[in-house]
């Protein structure tokens, strides 16, 4: 059984994340794309050393969220169909989410949603200092990507600062510069603007296999600032342990799409297998038992 009946306000649910980050060394965040697959993050738990470790928080990717929907993600999708998307996972579930807030788009707009980003229970929105029509960062320079000057995006974070009405719902700042190879220093001199200008936290991106560019920054960022949060995205230098990435300053790390794309080929193989056999029998081994799939989630019990 996954389902809960008992979840916090969005209001509540909004102070979540501030307090996980004040009590606990490092968070651990995972995409989820739909209220299914919260719920199946929720439920997980692991044991290392006879210390119990869970996710903290759920991710809500504007790549995913266009996939799901058939849509390039170019920054397409209405804020409010996103929000709907959050809303039902928030009916099911406890943690809190960080939202993908892309580029924020214009300041004027970033203005409007904020405030509603908050009053759907969001706990902090990432927004990335690029400008002009959104590619995904992992493309890198292989197609035209354009990072804001330090001066626009610090003026995009006061907007954004200044429309939030809970000091505990955070604006994080997410830099490009190693995306975009712009190096190391770029990216600090941007992350120590974003900083003094009165951001909640800053996470740093990178498409590179390995963490070595990462791991710098993390260092020579925490020396200058100890205990703003700093988030990492290690989709690209995956084989990097969760520790590690603690070890060097990170106070959160999140797997972005790992879920969506472990979702695709498994649908992808059971389609096939019924075209291909012209039955289920052959791909049965691949399934969960329908009445497995009708006692996940539960009605509420009577009386």
């Amino acid at each position: 059984m996954l389902h809960s009946y008992k979840r916090p306000t969005n209001s509540n649910r909004v102070s979540l994340f501030k307090n996980q980050i004040r009590n606990k060394k490092c968070l651990r965040i995972i995409e989820s794309f739909s209220p299914l697959s919260a719920l199946i993050i929720e439920s997980l738990r692991s044991g290392q050393d006879d210390v119990e470790i869970r996710y903290d928080g759920f991710w809500s990717s504007s790549l995913t969220d266009s996939t799901l929907r058939g849509k390039p993600d170019i920054e397409l999708l209405d804020i409010r169909s996103r929000l709907s998307n959050i809303s039902e996972i928030f009916e099911n579930t406890n943690l809190p989410l960080i939202m993908d807030g892309d580029t924020g788009g214009q300041p004027e707009h970033l203005a409007i949603n904020v405030p509603l980003i908050e009053a759907a229970g969001v706990s902090a929105v990432i927004i990335e200092d690029k400008i002009g029509l959104k590619r995904n960062s992992l493309l890198g320079n292989d197609v035209f990507q354009e990072q804001a000057s330090p001066d626009d995006f610090c003026e995009k974070i006061e907007i954004a600062r200044r429309a939030k009405l809970n000091d505990d719902f955070m604006v994080i700042a997410r830099i490009e510069s190693l995306i975009l190879d712009k190096g190391i220093d770029d990216a600090l001199l941007r992350a120590c603007r974003y900083t003094e200008a009165g951001v909640d936290g800053v996470m740093i991106h990178s498409r590179r296999t390995s963490p070595a560019e990462v791991f710098e920054f993390a260092r020579r960022y925490r020396r200058a600032f100890p205990s703003t949060p700093l988030v990492c995205v290690p989709t690209s230098y995956n084989d990097v342990h969760f520790s590690e990435l603690a070890g060097v300053g990170f106070n959160v790390v999140i797997y972005a799409n790992h879920l969506l794309r472990a979702a695709y080929p498994a649908m992808r193989r059971a389609a096939q297998g019924i075209l291909e056999n012209g039955r289920s029998l052959e791909i049965e081994s691949m399934l969960l038992p329908i009445r497995d799939v009708l006692s996940l989630i539960p009605g509420p019990s009577p009386g």
